[in-house]
């Protein structure tokens, strides 16, 4: 359940924060890649070394690295993470997060966090049982955090009562349930093309496209940590596939891609056509590197297949989602490719929006759905839309389920 999940683990100053190496331990022997924040104060239970050498990575403790002097980026942390778990959790941690105050780099990452925050209090039985304490974990709870319930016990102070760190192995069972909630996608099957393709004109030469193929790799990535089976069919990149993927299959051109999705398309359960196909390749391939003689070159090009119609002429019960890239009349022409190609929905990007499209980690769209109703989604990073587009996609899929149970 845990292979291939990148946990963020939090460590605040508490005597329990020794149990923060047993945790890690566990979480690396199920096959998690963990990564390490801690408090000053937590260093003070606990080496940074001890973290760092079971996590297998670096552990961040401050805003400014103090032997390099550079800066630890709490976003890149916070998007990093598929599940960021704070434990232990102390009472002066718990109320940072609960009111807003950002004065470490732990509280920081927290306000950046797009992942399931999981968080286990620790603290002494006065501490943990007084109303402004109770009131803070309900706030977090109210924010959508998920706060572990107290074991009852000794505590340090030689009191008995609520308010221990909950055991790593409890925690571990924990986190493994949680995700076997959120996988809604469980058992189904999603295809998803991402990535340019590159039509050859010689043994050197293509035509190609300046997409990286980012927005599809994020969007798998967010479908298999909801349980989907994914397969990625992707053009050339030069991103890693993510670990959790059913299958990664490579292709270079259109063609490629296309007889790569057919094959596949017929056990889909969702169709995701992120990947920018060229529209047009060269009608003849050279043997040999095209020499410079002329001073004009004519290049002769004939029409790829368009990979999206195609499918959507023999779609049956596949859900299947297309992007467009608009310069003009975005907004009209969308509409018209979404209908044209039998989609349930389609995602319009548009090159006008600043920090949107190609080469960049960010991007701003606009998504259509059957009923031309339109979701747009303000600028966020990549890894941000895709979880927003698998919300989409589940919900438009619970609307027409609920829209045929109604009709018979």
């Amino acid at each position: 359940m845990l292979h291939g999940k990148k946990i963020l683990l939090g460590v605040s100053g508490s005597i329990a924060a020794y149990k923060a190496a047993f945790l890690v331990r566990l979480l690396v022997k199920e096959g998690a890649e963990v990564k390490v924040v801690m408090t000053a104060s937590a260093s003070q239970f606990i080496s940074p070394l001890t973290l760092s050498t079971l996590s297998l990575n670096p552990v961040y403790s401050d805003t400014i690295n103090g032997e390099t002097g550079e800066w630890n980026n709490h976003v890149e942390l916070a998007l990093w993470a598929d599940y960021f778990l704070v434990a232990p959790a102390t009472a002066n941690t718990i109320g940072k997060f609960a009111n807003g105050i950002c004065d470490n780099l732990i509280s920081a990452v927290y306000f950046s966090a797009k992942s399931p925050v999981i968080i286990a209090p620790a603290m002494d039985l006065d501490m943990y049982l007084h109303p402004a304490i109770k009131e803070n974990m309900a706030r977090l709870v109210a924010f959508g955090n998920k706060v572990m319930n107290s074991p009852h016990g000794a505590l340090a102070s030689g009191l008995i009562g609520e308010g221990r760190m909950p055991e790593p192995e409890d925690i571990l069972k924990y986190l493994s349930a949680e995700i076997t909630q959120s996988q809604r996608f469980r058992g189904k099957k999603v295809m998803i093309t991402a990535g340019p393709t590159y039509e050859a004109l010689d043994p050197v030469r293509y035509l190609g496209n300046r997409s990286t193929g980012k927005m599809g790799y994020e969007i798998a990535a967010a479908f298999a940590l909801n349980g989907a089976k994914v397969t990625l069919i992707s053009g050339p990149s030069k991103l890693t596939a993510p670990s959790s993927l059913e299958k990664f299959i490579s292709v270079t051109s259109a063609e490629e891609m296309y007889n790569a999705s057919l094959g596949y398309f017929k056990d889909a359960d969702i169709v995701i056509l992120s990947a920018a196909v060229a529209d047009y390749r060269p009608k003849n391939i050279s043997a040999e590197k095209i020499k410079k003689k002329e001073d004009q070159f004519q290049l002769e090009l004939i029409k790829n297949i368009d990979i999206a119609a195609s499918l959507g002429q023999v779609k049956s019960h596949q859900f299947m989602v297309g992007f467009a890239l608009e310069t003009e009349n975005e907004i009209e022409n969308a509409k018209n490719k979404r209908r044209n190609k039998n989609l349930d929905l389609i995602v319009l990007n548009s090159l006008k929006d600043d920090g949107a499209g190609f080469e960049k980690d960010t991007n701003k769209v606009s998504v259509i759905d059957q009923n031309n109703k339109i979701i747009d989604i303000p600028l966020k990073s990549k890894k941000e839309l895709a979880f927003n587009l698998v919300d989409i996609i589940r919900n438009k899929m619970s609307e027409q389920i609920d829209q045929l149970n109604k009709s018979q």
